[in-house]
């Protein structure tokens, strides 16, 4: 039987959601309903916000799970209170007047205890089956939530998918053109895995490579800059030199014409560049 697919689990899911409207405040409209009935007769004044009523919120009905508890407790204590005196106020004026043997109090003692052991077991049973609903009602509400992001997820899943399908659709169209120029794109799977493999090698070959040079660095920038120290007076003669050669060029050429004297100006100026580049140089004759 083949699986369901994700348009198909989607669909069924909206419809439940459509069908369904889950939500656990809609148990208290009923309570809501009686209570207004009771407060518009009694006209009741409680320390519990009216208001709660119209805005019901799991805090609001466990603020008035907490009041209907103290509440009731105050009205039975009250109510046996009152029919106890009731009692004893009609057995007292009766005609003839009610006697109760001692036997007769032990009999209800016993029956009351009884019945006082029988209802701790029921209170205990609900208070049990309270705890149980409870802890269920967390699951599923933990569970709801997480169907709910799942059915976003699953929402968008059908769009991804065609996105997927439209992308290898293209990748096999341009694989069978191999229009792509770059022959690496079109290797198999295994060649490719041995061509990264060998890329991988060889930029771990480079880094290292990289590391030692930058290992290098500091010890070749103290070396440039001794040098630089030993060109910098070298630099300053050269140019000192060349200056004086020309400024002694200028002189000769202003004092003397012909060509011989030009020939023997050029001579020494030769001879003294000669110098000055031997000295700058430091080269021995």
């Amino acid at each position: 039987m083949a699986s369901p697919s994700a348009e198909d689990v989607l669909t069924k899911l909206r419809a439940l959601g459509a069908e369904q409207d889950i939500t656990i405040l809609k148990l208290s409209e009923p309570i809501s309903a009686a209570v207004t009935h009771l407060q518009d007769a009694h006209q009741r004044t409680s320390d519990v916000s009216n208001s709660s009523l119209d805005a019901t919120t799991p805090s609001s009905l466990e603020a008035d799970l907490t009041h209907y508890r103290e509440l009731f407790a105050k009205l039975r204590f009250s109510y046996v209170e009152q029919v106890s005196k009731e009692k004893f106020i009609r057995a007292i004026v009766g005609d003839p007047p009610l006697i109760v043997s001692p036997q007769e109090n032990l009999d209800l003692e016993k029956e009351n205890l009884e019945a006082k052991a029988t209802l701790k077991a029921l209170k205990t049973e609900v208070a049990a089956m309270v705890a149980e609903l409870e802890e269920k009602a967390r699951n599923l509400s933990r569970k709801y939530e997480k169907i709910k992001v799942e059915t976003v997820k699953l929402e968008e899943l059908p769009r991804k998918i065609e996105e997927l399908e439209n992308a290898v659709a293209d990748l096999k169209k341009t694989q069978k053109r191999g229009s792509n120029p770059n022959p690496e794109l079109n290797l198999p799977l295994a060649k490719t895995l041995d061509l990264v493999e060998s890329k991988k090698r060889r930029k771990a070959e480079l880094d290292r490579q990289l590391e030692q040079l930058q290992s290098q660095v500091p010890r070749k920038k103290k070396e440039l800059d001794r040098l630089q120290a030993e060109l910098q007076p070298l630099e300053t003669k050269r140019q000192n030199s060349k200056t004086a050669a020309k400024e002694a060029r200028r002189r000769k050429e202003a004092a003397l014409g012909g060509v011989q004297d030009d020939l023997e100006e050029r001579g020494r100026w030769f001879r003294s560049a000669e110098a000055g580049l031997k000295q700058v140089l430091e080269i021995e004759s």
